[in-house]
């Protein structure tokens, strides 16, 4: 990887992820007939809270503090393993899929034990209910990635998502679709969208991550907001480039390629956003068991 490569790996990730929330809130204006707020909405958004000063419980420890940094370091790791043009992956190594997959499972690890260090019922309601989802949602996200592990004969997302990629689709392009779907689910869930959960509500009985943090405040809920935009951009970036088969000449042209679709990417979650309600939280768990089956069934397509 020449030096620009690198830059862009590194820059990319930190520079990004929150233009994607802003492009998701404009587009649920627009389709709502409102103005909406500024695309960079959200970076003024960290920088307010930044500056302001931060209220804690009596009853909080370390773990309180602990949760935000946590979150916030392993969505960025996430984020570094996945190709993001031309060249692989800044960190990439045999297996890598399981590291990223279980870096943001640490990060979520460390969010619920936020929430139930400050000692609050209603936020412990919220912790459980990420834990109870989570673990519908991992299996959908393995099988899946179990596909591309299948096609290309390769444990790291760096070949998986590399240059065979198009080889890939003109073998597997129906497990490829089917796998391409469940994950875009599991992008709703693991971030918090509707029709899993709605990041803008606070009421009581539509709440699970949100709940969980509203305990937070200033620099710590900053960190909370950008950790969640990186996460989002890690799992967005994995999706498109599983569903973008070609490859550019040049690496700059990767790059455009990449922040194109997820521009797109965010397009598509404030469309999905605006045209659908909040599912019945007793209709969630069938939601995700539907994506691990056609995940599941993806890779049956494939061993048969």
């Amino acid at each position: 990887m020449s030096f620009a490569d690198v830059a862009a790996a590194l820059l990319v990730p930190v520079l990004f992820p929150p233009l994607m929330l802003g492009v998701i809130a404009r587009t649920k204006a627009r389709l709502a007939g409102r103005r909406g707020p500024p695309i960079l909405q959200p970076y003024f958004d960290l920088a307010r809270l930044l500056r302001k000063g931060i209220v804690r419980s009596r009853t909080t420890t370390w773990v309180f503090f602990a949760g935000p940094v946590v979150g916030l370091v392993t969505a960025l790791l996430a984020a570094l393993l996945v190709p993001l043009g031309t060249h692989g992956a800044l960190v990439g190594f045999p297996g890598d899929l399981i590291a990223f997959a279980y870096l943001l499972a640490l990060g979520r690890f460390f969010t619920i034990a936020a929430a139930l260090d400050t000692g609050s019922a209603f936020e412990g309601m919220g912790a459980a209910r990420e834990a109870a989802f989570s673990c519908l949602a991992e299996p959908a996200a393995f099988f899946a990635l179990l596909v591309l592990v299948k096609l290309s004969g390769s444990f790291s997302l760096g070949e998986m998502l590399g240059p065979s990629l198009p080889t890939l689709w003109t073998v597997g392009a129906p497990s490829l679709g089917l796998a391409a779907v469940s994950l875009f689910v599991v992008l709703l869930a693991e971030n918090c969208r509707i029709p899993f959960d709605d990041p803008n509500t606070h009421l009581e009985l539509t709440m699970i991550h949100e709940v969980m943090v509203l305990d937070h405040s200033g620099p710590p809920l900053a960190l909370i907001l950008y950790g969640s935009a990186l996460k989002l951009f890690a799992y967005g970036l994995l999706l498109v480039r599983m569903v973008t088969p070609f490859e550019l000449s040049t690496s700059a042209s990767g790059v455009a390629a990449s922040l194109a679709g997820l521009l797109l990417l965010a397009v598509l979650i404030g469309f999905v956003e605006s045209v659908m309600a909040r599912l019945r939280l007793v209709r969630v768990p069938s939601l995700l068991v539907g994506a691990g089956l056609l995940s599941a069934f993806a890779v049956m397509l494939l061993v048969g």
